[in-house]
């Protein structure tokens, strides 16, 4: 369930993953095409199991209902998931899940249950684990949270959808809540001051610049009341004069009174006790707190260490492989020296509005979608959109992507952070796609949603397959014909060299009590990037401890994957079947996947 949060490189790759460590998680038994359907009650107790599961969980994370699965079931929903008694009913759940998986003989079940049977126990097993850690303590961050969540969707632009009377009655029944939430996160937050349980103080700046932008001098513009200045025709003109004034006497008497308090109460009494360390590490239990989230993020045992180790190794590969591509430009000076050329070249900043960024994506992605069917067997039902990233999240957000609807409502949206277009480079934009459109998490998790699985499977998501594929999508911009200009194959091997970086800062802020100012200056030193993306980086992996590190050791791993595929099979290789296999079951932790394409290989091996 979601969290309620190159070729050329395959020779490095696979020596570097031979010294990954043990994956966590029991393999699953190797399953083979032979394999006996399980007995009918097995089978059926499982697929109980799991839409339990789907449903209890999705019962208490409504908002992630809505923003990952668009299930109109939840529409309506609110929980205060900071809430003690709320983590109680979650631990409950899990741990009910875990019972009744016992009572199922898992050797009885055929492969695709015996998936799910692992699915289930992984994710239940982990989430238990989580829970002994004081998250509910830090309940905002510059990155996430519910009343900038709430305040996105209220435009009809995000994942709550504003398009009938019922919708707009929906989002109005959930923005009724956020003063109760909000309530519970002031009293969390006083725990944690109680308790040392504190965020650094530039992070909760920044959360503080997002509270303000809640409560414009004229109310009027409000982002709270953005659905009820246009309303969609299928409003009638009666319900759209009664929602109009429910929804400015809720935002009036409810809404911004609360918004109003949570300001203050961070500017006066949070703001002075946070804390001028960076790390996980500096709070108390922070050292195992982070070594959970590593572990989470990544689904390996892999140590803090040989983490950072590998991203040490990595950066040093990258930088060699650009030192190679830099004298394609005739640039004889050093790498670093070559890096501060690109921010001085006027024709990689072509663009004078916004709308120009986003024509220029458009016909990227018709040059990319004419090629897929090379590396693809399937292609996603569902459109790609692309937008840009509302202006109350520019300062803040990154560069994004937001999966479909299951029921077709909503497409995936790709969403890249135009801050002044004028500024905004060509260089990375080919590989960013990749990644974040298609055939990068576009492709992951519009085709997931389409599988025959139970339906918890179809929402699946781990940040080491999600966005190790995603990273590895960048590497196919060669074979999709797109990066035959060497500015975009540099643009690829920044984004690359950008997530090498990213296992020894995230490392170094958590594990290792690097500052923030430390951390800026190694990136900066390392890839050459100015100040306020090194300074947005840095703040990115302070609030979001481990995420981080899942795009470099899943991309390695599934590079791996593949290299031992095509020399297993020799010219029997095929990389669109490669494909389908690695996107085939939908997200699952590395341990899995390996284990899957290793049953994969031995078939078409003895085939």
């Amino acid at each position: 369930m979601p969290k309620p949060h190159p070729p050329l490189a395959v020779r490095c790759a696979v020596a570097l993953l031979l010294g990954l460590g043990a994956l966590h998680s029991a393999p699953l038994q190797a399953a083979t095409s032979t394999q006996a359907a399980a007995p009918a009650g097995a089978s059926q107790r499982l697929a109980a199991l799991a839409e339990q599961f789907y449903s209890g969980y999705f019962g208490l994370f409504p908002l992630t209902a809505t923003e990952n699965a668009g299930d109109p079931a939840y529409e309506a929903a609110f929980e205060i998931d900071i809430a003690p008694e709320h983590r109680e009913r979650e631990r409950a759940l899990y741990q009910r899940t875990l019972k009744a998986l016992a009572a199922i003989d898992a050797r009885k079940l055929g492969r695709e249950d015996r998936l799910t049977y692992d699915l289930l126990r992984y994710e239940a097993e982990e989430r238990l684990a989580m829970l002994a850690f004081p998250s509910h303590l830090l309940p905002l961050h510059q990155l996430d949270s519910v009343p900038v969540r709430l305040a996105q969707w209220a435009s009809g632009n995000g994942s709550q959808p504003m398009k009938t009377t019922a919708n707009y009655e929906h989002y109005l029944a959930r923005l009724q809540h956020l003063p109760a939430w909000i309530d519970q996160a002031i009293a969390n937050m006083e725990q944690g001051m109680a308790t040392g349980v504190v965020q650094p103080k530039v992070l909760m700046q920044r959360v503080q610049a997002q509270l303000d932008a809640m409560l414009p001098a004229d109310r009027a513009q409000s982002p709270f009341l953005a659905g009820t200045r246009v309303f969609p025709e299928a409003v009638s003109a009666e319900d759209q004069a009664r929602l109009r004034s429910a929804y400015e006497a809720t935002v009036t008497e409810r809404v911004e009174p609360a918004v109003r308090k949570l300001r203050d109460f961070v500017a006066e009494r949070y703001l002075p006790r946070c804390r001028d360390t960076a790390g996980l590490g500096a709070l108390p239990g922070g050292a195992a707190w982070y070594r959970a989230m590593v572990k989470d993020s990544t689904t390996t045992t892999l140590p803090v260490e040989e983490i950072h180790a590998l991203g040490l190794k990595e950066v040093a590969r990258i930088r060699g492989e650009m030192e190679g591509v830099k004298a394609r430009f005739g640039f004889e000076g050093e790498l670093n020296a070559f890096f501060k050329t690109f921010s001085s070249r006027p024709e990689l900043r072509p663009f004078h509005e916004e709308a120009e960024v986003l024509a220029a994506y458009g016909k990227l992605n018709e040059r990319i979608k004419a090629n897929l069917p090379r590396l693809f067997e399937r292609a996603p039902k569902a459109p790609l959109e692309i937008r840009a990233v509302e202006p109350m999240r520019r300062d803040t957000a990154s560069d994004n992507y937001v999966p479909p609807a299951a029921d077709g409502s909503r497409p995936g949206v790709f969403f890249t952070v135009v801050q002044d277009p004028a500024q905004y480079r060509v260089t990375g934009m080919t590989a960013l796609f990749l990644h974040e459109g298609q055939p990068g998490h576009h492709y992951q998790m519009a085709l997931q949603q389409e599988l025959a699985v139970p339906r918890f499977r179809k929402f699946l998501w781990y940040d080491a397959y999600g966005e190790g594929w995603a990273l590895y999508a960048e590497s196919l911009g060669r074979d999709l014909g797109v990066y035959d200009d060497p500015t975009a194959y540099m643009g690829r091997l920044f984004n690359e060299l950008h997530r090498a970086i990213r296992l020894v800062v995230d490392t170094g802020l958590h594990a290792k009590g690097w500052s923030r100012e430390q951390a800026m200056r190694y990136m900066m030193d390392t890839e050459g990037s100015e100040e306020p993306a090194a300074r947005r980086a840095v703040e990115r992996y302070m609030a979001w401890p481990g995420q981080a590190l899942a795009y470099k050791v899943g991309e390695l791993k599934i590079l791996a994957l593949r290299e031992r595929a095509r020399q297993a099979l020799g010219p029997r290789f095929d990389i669109r079947a490669f494909h389908d296999q690695v996107l085939g079951g939908g997200s699952m932790p590395l341990s899995m996947l390996e284990t899957k394409l290793d049953a994969w290989i031995r078939q078409r091996t003895h085939s």
